[in-house]
């Protein structure tokens, strides 16, 4: 809101109005904000939480202060979805599609968390939500994500930045010119790194890692099928999106299990994100990188630095020992928005390394269940590979002090983000 304001205001040379039409300055005021109403905001809820004796019911599985746990407010993920839906509100372009269906991501999980926390706090049902009825919100979640991204006209790329060329001043260097938020940004470029580019066009291509022409398009399940136009490739492209949105969701909603944890990682993995998204809606940076060039995706970075800014206020009141949980609500809202940012910016092929701790997480619960089911099947009596998963517990039962656990969980998961970065380069 505050951005049509002073875009309207900046019409009447309205001073500092100008501001607001510079990415970098929406998304760093995103952030402060998203900091702030954390803050505040963390503080009146943890006190109303506890006055209602909203807090965790824990069960005692032998882990070392894990009973002390117990009554600590929950549901605390209503923080972090306030501090990213204001500032968004405020900075945001509101008739970007990408933008739009971010804010129904963080909305439909919150909600989809919020049901499930619900029915543990005040039904008094450990279970919560139905496996099978959190999966289908999951489902329709990705269905929206998938339909949006393939058919919505808006939403195209160019597969390399369009760079006009000006003015040859040298044999090496000539000068180009890109519009941005900001007007027309100027830079000297080599000839070598300049190409030309057709118009935008309406695609399913994303990147993939460690390859020359490094590019996948999910019409190739199709054509390879003799569909030559892949016009059928929605019937591939749609069910990968919800197969990515559930699993990232579902594995952040796994982290969860110590203070801080899901707070700290998802930080430094949307850190990554806001860089991926800047770079990928810079036509000037786009074309250095070799990566293809997304437009009006620049509106992804503020929204991305609110859910920095919310992550990060969120720790203060959510590091051990926690004052608050985020509870499903959080969790699954964290994992969800996480994997349609991927999937906007069409990365969501490096999500097994951008998000490597929550995969982590979620193979480690997966190999113990089938472990156990296939032992005890052949042997008569399960056995397990881990000591207790998923992972994080694993380590707790090994006597290692949970802070620590958090702190060493953190930075595998920045060494992670900025390997996921390097691979821009490494082909």
């Amino acid at each position: 809101m505050l951005y049509h304001l002073f875009h309207w205001l900046n019409q009447y040379d309205f001073p500092g109005a100008q501001l607001f039409e510079y990415i970098s300055f929406r998304a760093a005021c995103a952030f402060i904000l998203s900091l702030i109403v954390s803050m505040i905001v963390g503080k009146w809820m943890i006190k109303k939480l506890r006055q209602k004796q909203i807090g965790e019911s824990i069960r005692d599985l032998g882990l070392a202060g894990q009973m002390e746990k117990k009554g600590t407010p929950t549901m605390g993920g209503l923080i972090i979805i306030a501090a990213i839906l204001i500032p968004v509100l405020c900075f945001n372009r509101l008739n970007n599609v990408y933008v739009l269906l971010m804010i129904f991501t963080t909305i439909w999980l919150g909600f989809l968390g919020f049901m499930d926390d619900y029915i543990k706090v005040f039904k008094k049902n450990k279970e919560g939500l139905h496996p099978k009825a959190k999966l289908l919100g999951q489902i329709i979640l990705g269905l929206v994500v998938g339909v949006v991204m393939y058919f919505h006209p808006g939403v195209v790329i160019e597969e390399k930045a369009t760079l006009p060329k000006q003015s040859v001043t040298t044999d090496e260097l000539f000068t180009v010119t890109h519009p941005d938020e900001s007007g027309v940004a100027t830079i000297a470029v080599k000839k070598a790194d300049a190409r030309e580019l057709g118009p935008s066009v309406h695609s399913t291509k994303t990147t993939i890692p460690f390859v020359k022409n490094n590019e996948f398009d999910y019409a190739w399940f199709t054509r390879w099928l003799g569909d030559e136009d892949g016009r059928w490739s929605f019937l591939f492209y749609i069910p990968i999106i919800i197969f990515i949105i559930a699993a990232v969701s579902n594995g952040a909603n796994l982290t969860d299990g110590l203070d801080g944890l899901a707070t700290g990682t998802s930080a430094t993995v949307a850190v990554g994100l806001a860089i991926l998204a800047y770079v990928s809606g810079n036509a000037i940076f786009a074309n250095y990188l070799n990566i293809m060039y997304i437009p009006n995706i620049g509106e992804l970075v503020i929204f991305i630095s609110a859910l920095v800014g919310a992550c990060i206020g969120f720790y203060w009141w959510n590091c051990f020992p926690a004052q608050v949980f985020m509870g499903d609500t959080g969790s699954l809202t964290l994992g969800g928005i996480i994997a349609v940012s991927c999937v906007i910016i069409r990365k969501e092929l490096l999500i097994p390394l951008l998000c490597g701790v929550f995969l982590i997480q979620s193979l480690s619960v997966i190999m113990q269940v089938s472990y156990f089911k296939y032992t005890k099947k052949k042997y008569g009596e399960g056995r397990r590979i881990l000591l207790m998963s998923p992972l994080h517990h694993h380590y707790q039962k090994k006597g290692m002090h949970e802070s620590k656990i958090v702190q060493r969980f953190i930075v595998v998961s920045i060494l992670l983000v900025v390997l996921t970065l390097v691979t821009l380069k490494i082909r």
